[in-house]
């Protein structure tokens, strides 16, 4: 987590206002790097998990070999003399590391299925993006002074000159020590139930297919705005925030995450894991509509810490619900396209959603802070359509517990 608030809270403005690009161009450096990871997930690395029932092989080549291919990525994107072409070179060798990092992400997906029960995972996953919020913070505080070297060069000089790629490699290189302290993970064949487990047999894959989609529109929704925001808090137009400025306030949402990791998993058991989901869920979709209906400070830095309390409160108990619906013996596979429907959110939204609302209001002579707040409406609206399905699945879900106990008794 230090080293993506470290990288991609600055890349978005790097590509915009250091290389050039549009704003729906810069996008797809999430976009199609994110296409190749859930592809490969889904088709690779999930399946060869659950056939050899390895997970933290996994993660520890992923981590490795995207260490190695960050610094390969900066060494060629200084080659063109255009700087639009740089920015691509970016992207397409962003492309070509999330085919490691596809093997990270599905490894420690199913880990923790593997090693914690049914209850637990909530706790977990909140304690995790607690510690990770840490992270997260420090690295965009050290992104932000690097980004122009502690204010003494040119906006972009930490891409530029390197030290946010080598940084970046070094955290995930540094990464890989503590996991040879933890188990290879996967289940044994002989015992793949668990305690109130789906087995294979039980999977309802249409109430899978809901819940997916839900989780789609709702993180499409609040990711919408995951490239597009730091470029408008840059705004010369608009707040026209410094890269060290710009840092705090995203840092907001490093300490909400802080915060409520260490108590999602009490809250989610007051609440009902389900109603935690969503709850959180609501308080994304209320960030963005505050952000789309004030150019604010103050309500910005409110938003800022919404966001940060509804995405880890969304990725603790989302994943408590998605370890329930999906059986042990198919995790690498099933957890794959759980995790689509937040990996394609950080790009494909911005690249399909945001960004060419924004570039089109703009072409049409709108400003472009009013663009930009159109597109947070937008995505108020894409995440509340996910809330109401969400609702309708938990109300399915409720009443297939209600007809199997009244079928038991």
């Amino acid at each position: 987590m230090f080293r993506r608030g470290l990288f991609y809270t600055y890349l978005t403005i790097y590509l915009k206002h250091f290389l050039g690009l549009s704003v729906t161009a810069t996008a797809l450096f999430a976009t199609i790097p994110m296409i190749f990871n859930v592809v490969l997930q889904r088709y690779v690395w999930g399946v060869l998990s659950d056939k050899y029932q390895k997970r933290r092989s996994l993660i520890v080549w992923g981590e490795f070999l995207a260490g190695i291919g960050t610094v390969v990525v900066w060494y060629l994107h200084l080659i063109p003399d255009n700087k639009l072409i740089s920015g691509y070179v970016i992207i397409a060798g962003l492309s070509g590391i999330e085919i490691f990092w596809s093997m990270s992400n599905i490894g420690w997906t199913a880990l923790i299925s593997d090693i914690y029960k049914k209850g637990s995972r909530v706790s977990v996953m909140g304690k995790l993006e607690s510690l990770g919020g840490v992270g997260r913070f420090f690295g965009i505080l050290a992104g932000g002074l690097l980004y122009d070297k502690f204010g003494l060069a040119y906006s972009g000089w930490g891409f530029y000159k390197g030290s946010l790629f080598f940084l970046s490699a070094g955290i995930m290189i540094i990464s890989i020590f503590p996991m040879f302290l933890i188990p290879e993970g996967g289940i044994k064949k002989t015992n793949v139930k668990e305690n109130n487990q789906t087995l294979t047999g039980d999977f309802n894959s249409s109430i899978f297919i809901i819940f997916i989609i839900a989780m789609g529109l709702i993180h499409f929704g609040r990711n919408s705005i995951a490239v597009t925001l730091a470029q408008y808090l840059t705004l010369k137009s608009g707040l026209n925030l410094s890269s060290l400025i710009l840092s705090h306030v995203v840092n907001i949402k490093s300490i909400a995450i802080i915060i409520f990791g260490i108590t999602s998993g009490w809250a989610a058991k007051k609440a009902g894991n389900n109603n935690y989901l969503i709850i959180a869920s609501s308080a994304a979709a209320l960030s963005l509509i505050v952000l789309g209906v004030t150019e604010s400070f103050f309500w910005i830095c409110i938003a800022s810490f919404l966001m940060g309390f509804s995405e880890v409160a969304i990725l603790a108990s989302s994943y408590e619900l998605a370890s329930q619906l999906i059986p042990p013996d198919r995790r690498g596979q099933l957890f794959s396209i759980f995790n689509a429907t937040l990996f394609l959110s950080w790009g494909m939204a911005g690249t399909f959603i945001s960004g060419p609302t924004i570039d089109f209001l703009i072409a049409k002579g709108s400003l472009e802070t009013y663009a930009y707040k159109v597109s947070f409406n937008i995505a108020a609206g894409m995440t509340i359509s996910g809330i109401l399905l969400l609702i309708y699945l938990i109300q399915l879900l409720k009443n297939k517990t209600l007809d199997q106990t009244t079928i038991t008794i």
